[in-house]
């Protein structure tokens, strides 16, 4: 097994995440497999508690986990489905050790941070890198590790000195340190100069914690000057060939071009010996195949002519990492619909009557936002905040036939809009929002767990079975002739299912249940261009290769091509 570490300095938030990911991609274009961990150093077992707008989004996988969003990253890149297990943090690490020591694993002797928190890690580290990719059943040849935080960092200190003795047990040639650090320009903008004293400090404290970097990743606004690249060549120790530039890019998705063009496979291949290493033949093939369709869609994007607006109604827009996989499934539904979406942030509250009288402007530039946008958006939220005004916004989606998805809350507040102004059921509402029970409980809470929040809703990929006599569906017929889907859900509350037999007969189809069909899984409205809710999240599955296919029908449909696209869809199915 070959790893490759990817840490970071000076400050976070730089794109250490894009880069690991990307270097991934290239990678796995020259027929490698590769997986992916990533290390958060907080002490929470998982994100799942996490207010989203400190930390942004929660992604899940497959078997439920919660977990840091570049874990949503590295899967849209690579096109891997990974497993809770992928993404280490203190909390688990702590807990696992924990559990050893009541068992009386460590037979009596005490228990510290070296050896045995550091050995937990690296013994963790070692077990995932070898779980097979996906269906295929492939073992990885190289695991990609992105080290959250900053080196530096108190809480980071153990997952460094373990990541230090792993490249020990590895062996030599079969690890290598790439480390972000970033290059400010002072003063900012042209002509200012670029420093990188900042970074010889990061590399001297990674240095100093037993790490010695093999490749620096120098992150930048502008694109590095060559003296700039062989000062820091110079100052720390390294070949000019190992300084790679990333500076600021119209997407994300040209950074793994950008890293290309800069030789960043050769120097991988010579350090990690990987000329000499086994590949498949098909998998090569396979893997040319995908770098030419990511380079099409690429600079595709940055020609297409036509945007389309796409108002997103939520309540946690002061973070726009708090919708990172919802965004990200907009722009893989654009680029594969050749066109540029533009996201107008829309704060739900700002749509809602008692803003009107307190602030007038921001009630207007909200509504004008919605109004003019091609289409609109409400996705997954918690809580009774900002509700009313997602409802508003749904309401004119609805009567003024402008394509909508509701995704998760999104959904439900959809059947409750219906319920109340299609139904005439006036005091609709969801338990969530009215807890008294004085409401009409449109919207219940099942079975889950009521008295903890880490880990009890519904969580993970389930199945959802279409419902005889819904042929018509638009959104159907993006999937051909298949009978059922299998998406990836997070929520406590659903439909109440007494209720469907009132809403459908005044014109709420529900498309979509679960295999026992008690749990509504999709709503459709059949004479509106596209009005679908979806209980479950699809933005988790979405790739840059393979967009979601809930996400390019919505998309697909303010565009114009939806029919293109589902004829498209139906060739390869």
């Amino acid at each position: 097994m070959k790893y490759v570490l990817v840490s970071g300095g000076v400050i976070s938030g730089v794109g250490k995440g894009i880069i690991a990911s990307s270097v991934g991609l290239l990678l796995k274009t020259t027929g490698l497999t590769v997986t992916y961990v990533k290390i958060d150093p907080y002490l929470n077992q998982d994100a799942g508690t996490m207010n989203p707008i400190e930390h942004g989004e929660v992604y899940v996988t497959d078997d439920g986990g919660e977990m840091d969003l570049d874990i949503g990253s590295s899967s849209r890149f690579l096109g891997t489905t990974l497993t809770r297990d992928h993404n280490i943090t203190t909390g688990k690490i702590y807990q696992r050790v924990l559990d050893q020591e009541r068992r009386g694993d460590f037979l009596g002797k005490t228990v510290q941070v070296v050896p045995h928190i550091t050995n937990a890690i690296q013994d963790w580290i070692q077990a995932v890198a070898t779980v097979p990719i996906d269906e295929s059943g492939l073992t990885p040849d190289i695991c990609v590790v992105e080290l959250g935080g900053t080196v530096g960092d108190i809480e980071s200190a153990p997952f460094i000195h373990a990541v230090s003795q792993l490249q020990r047990r590895a062996g030599k040639g079969n690890f290598v340190q790439i480390h972000v650090s970033y290059v400010p320009v002072i003063p900012p903008g042209p002509g200012g100069e670029q420093k990188t004293k900042p970074t010889q400090r990061a590399v001297g404290d990674v240095r100093s914690a037993g790490l010695n970097p093999d490749l620096i990743a120098c992150r930048c606004e502008q694109p590095l000057e060559a003296a700039t690249i062989q000062k820091v060549a110079d100052m720390c120790q390294l070949g000019a060939e190992k300084i790679i530039a990333v500076h600021n890019v119209s997407t994300t998705y040209h950074v793994p071009m950008l890293l290309e063009k800069q030789n960043v496979l050769k120097t991988m291949s010579d350090l990690l010996d990987l000329d000499n290493y086994q590949r498949s033949p098909a998998l090569v093939e396979q893997g040319k195949s995908m770098w030419k369709e990511w380079v099409g869609l690429a600079k595709g994007s940055d020609h297409a002519l036509e945007t389309v607006t796409v108002a997103l109604v939520g309540k946690y827009i002061q973070l726009k990492d708090a919708y990172m996989s919802v965004s990200k499934s907009l722009e893989h539904a654009a680029m594969h619909c050749r066109r540029s979406v533009k996201i107008v942030w829309v704060d739900a509250e700002h749509l809602e009557d008692a803003v009107k009288e307190a602030t007038p402007v921001q009630y207007h530039k909200a509504w004008h936002d919605v109004c003019t946008a091609n289409a609109i958006l409400v996705p997954g939220a918690f809580g009774e905040r900002g509700t009313e005004g997602m409802i508003k916004a749904i309401t004119w989606a609805r009567t003024k036939n402008v394509p909508f998805l509701g995704v998760c809350m999104g959904m439900q507040l959809a059947v409750i809009e219906y319920a109340r102004n299609v139904c005439g059921i006036e005091d609709a509402d969801s338990e969530e929002l009215k807890p008294d029970g004085k409401n009409h409980a449109v919207v219940y809470m099942p079975e889950v767990d009521k008295t903890k929040f880490g880990g009890t809703m519904r969580l993970g990929k389930h199945t959802c079975v279409f419902q005889e006599g819904t042929e018509w569906s638009r959104f159907r017929a993006l999937y051909g002739d298949a009978k059922e889907i299998a998406e990836r859900h997070r929520h406590r509350y659903e439909v109440n299912p007494d209720l469907i037999g009132k809403l459908e007969t005044a014109g709420l189809t529900f498309v979509g249940k679960d295999v026992k069909g008690e749990r509504m899984e999709i709503i459709e409205i059949r004479d509106h261009p596209w009005f679908v809710g979806v209980q479950f999240h699809p933005e988790y599955l979405s790739r840059v290769l393979a967009p979601s296919k809930t996400f390019l029908g919505f998309f697909a449909a303010a565009a114009g091509c939806l029919d293109e696209i589902t004829k498209g869809l139906n060739k390869k199915n």
